[in-house]
């Protein structure tokens, strides 16, 4: 029998990477080609599992806690602290900026009223719940997991199940617009902020780390590859930047109530998770007080959205390509690095290729490339 902190650590995983990612990719999806889209869920899935575990070893291979940017700065230097540091700041902040964009619109869909006064209160009641400490984040991660996990069930079933799902809207595939789904599906895996805070759930079964790294970076892929067929199935072309808001007016009341349940759900624990970890980052990599790097947290998105960051897919998109193209390869730098200069045995270890560091960093680079081109 595996202990609780086993699940802890899997649902903080799950949680930090299943948030507002997951609904922005059934329109990517479809402006791709349905099978071009799935082809790149799996290939940047499989790519996030790798990064997952590079870092996951990295962060056992040192002997103190570190976040991240810490991390960074103990095998890269200061170039690697700040480079880490940019990610975090343009992924975290675009999360919690996207995530309550999404919510704020799913919960006036559901109650009614303007969508920001919806907004701000989401804000409110998660910044209060990113301040609390690590034993919170776990409990309340694996409270949500479940709930949210059940929730995507009933989801599921009742699209598939839905006399508007046809087979025949999962089609197309274009090498041409291969890219298209990159940014919004690498947001969707943005989980990298998460592993140390799995690591110290983890310290009291430390062997299980790898294991619970697994299950937690794959069980997205498989979430994201049913929920975009189930999606897509049903809505076709007409598919909404938000998933749920198109869907609801065509699954009935029970559907209509599950699909923004789950939404707001796959949000709040995205939120909680990265929100804790860049205030961790700030507290024990900068050495700011707790008050000061809860501050940080949840003052400067709220600045951003009230001087008029509104849009939910490209917020994803950029904030996806950008974040997630820095940390991935400078976690493949630091996992050569620690390989050297580490201070403990890790509990485990990953042998590749110097080919499999180089393939890592084209991908991350090919994206962030193709994202200048497009703000050009």
């Amino acid at each position: 029998m595996r202990p609780r902190a086993y699940y802890e650590a899997i649902a903080t995983l799950t949680g930090c990477i299943i948030g507002a990612g997951v609904l922005g990719i059934p329109y990517m999806v479809v402006r791709s080609g349905f099978w071009t889209g799935m082809l790149m869920i799996v290939v940047l899935g499989l790519a996030s599992l790798l990064v997952h575990l590079l870092v996951g070893e990295v962060a056992l291979r040192t002997k103190a806690c570190h976040q991240l940017v810490g991390l960074a700065e103990k095998y890269l230097g200061k170039h690697g602290k700040f480079g880490m540091l940019a990610s975090m700041i343009v992924g975290v902040y675009g999360a919690l900026i996207a995530y309550t964009i999404g919510v704020g619109r799913s919960l006036a869909v559901i109650v009614g009223g303007p969508e920001w006064a919806w907004s701000v209160a989401f804000y409110v009641v998660m910044s209060a719940l990113v301040f609390g400490s690590i034993l919170v984040l776990a409990r309340s991660e694996l409270f949500l997991e479940s709930v949210k996990f059940l929730v995507l069930f009933a989801v599921l079933l009742v699209l598939f199940l839905s006399r508007h799902f046809d087979v025949a809207k999962l089609s197309g595939f274009s090498w041409q617009n291969f890219l298209v789904p990159y940014g919004v599906i690498l947001f969707a895996y943005l989980g990298t902020a998460a592993i140390p805070e799995v690591r110290e759930e983890m310290r009291v079964c430390p062997r299980f780390t790898r294991r619970a790294i697994v299950i937690g970076s794959l069980l997205p892929v498989l979430a994201y590859a049913l929920f975009t067929a189930a999606v897509v199935g049903v809505s076709g072309a007409y598919t909404s930047e938000v998933a749920t808001i198109v869907l609801g007016q065509m699954v009935g009341p029970f559907g209509f109530l599950m699909l923004h349940v789950f939404a707001i759900l796959a949000m709040a624990t995205s939120f909680i998770a990265l929100g804790y970890a860049l205030k961790q980052s700030y507290h024990e990599d900068f050495h700011l007080p707790v008050v000061e790097s809860w501050a940080l947290v949840v003052v400067v998105p709220a600045v951003l959205m009230v001087l008029g960051a509104q849009s939910f897919v490209r917020t994803l998109d950029v904030a996806g390509t950008f974040a997630g193209g820095i940390a991935g390869i400078l976690i493949v730098l630091m996992h050569a690095r620690a390989k050297k200069f580490g201070e403990r045995e890790p509990e485990y270890r990953l042998t590749l290729p110097k080919a499999a560091y180089g393939l890592l960093i084209v991908l991350f680079a090919v994206g962030m490339l193709y994202q200048v081109v497009l703000l050009l």
